[in-house]
């Protein structure tokens, strides 16, 4: 993890819960959009780091397709360009002005939430009552890169006790282990 970059870019700055030593890369296989095999990092909480290693290779074995993985520091820190680029990623302590619950409380603040192809599973922003990235694949029905409620990919982050969008506001990119976020132990968080 390139931790002076992080800070650089904000993506972690006084007030975030999760720091350095909470944090670990994690080097994962998956495949891409073009039916080749690709590595991507995603930035996650030490104690979910093997949960994700079991969801990431139940997506492998699915051949689920991720356009691409990248730390949000690939990004400047800033969560629009990683979602506009359909760029998978997990932690960010996001800066005001961007989409964020208050970042003690914030799943991705604190390393537990993973976004997963955004262009194909965007969610509700509130405050333009639009779609971000994009409105074009809203409309929850089968599809390349896409997450519906009960398919693999849902059934993957289920099995290891994630939730998928637990908030009222449709967020089909989205996936933690519970809000407020607080230590992952391996059961669903909001039961």
């Amino acid at each position: 993890m390139q931790w002076q970059r992080i800070v650089a870019v904000g993506a972690w700055h006084e007030g975030c819960p999760a720091g350095r030593e909470q944090l670990r890369n994690v080097t994962l296989t998956h495949w891409g959009f073009d039916g080749r095999l690709h590595r991507g990092v995603l930035v996650v909480n030490a104690d979910v780091v093997d949960s994700v290693k079991r969801i990431f290779a139940r997506l492998l074995a699915d051949r689920f397709p991720i356009r691409q993985m990248k730390p949000i520091e690939e990004y400047g820190g800033d969560d629009n360009a990683s979602m506009s680029a359909d760029n998978s990623s997990a932690y960010n302590c996001r800066r005001a002005g961007q989409a964020n619950a208050p970042a003690a409380d914030s799943p991705h603040a604190n390393g537990r939430a993973i976004d997963l192809n955004p262009m194909e599973n965007p969610w509700m922003d509130l405050r333009c009552h639009c779609w971000q990235p994009s409105s074009r694949y809203a409309t929850r029905t089968p599809g390349t890169g896409k997450i519906t409620e009960g398919d693999a990919v849902w059934q993957a982050f289920h099995a290891d006790g994630w939730i998928w969008q637990d908030i009222k506001t449709p967020d089909y990119q989205h996936f933690d282990t519970g809000y407020p976020s607080r230590p992952y132990t391996g059961t669903l968080s909001n039961s």
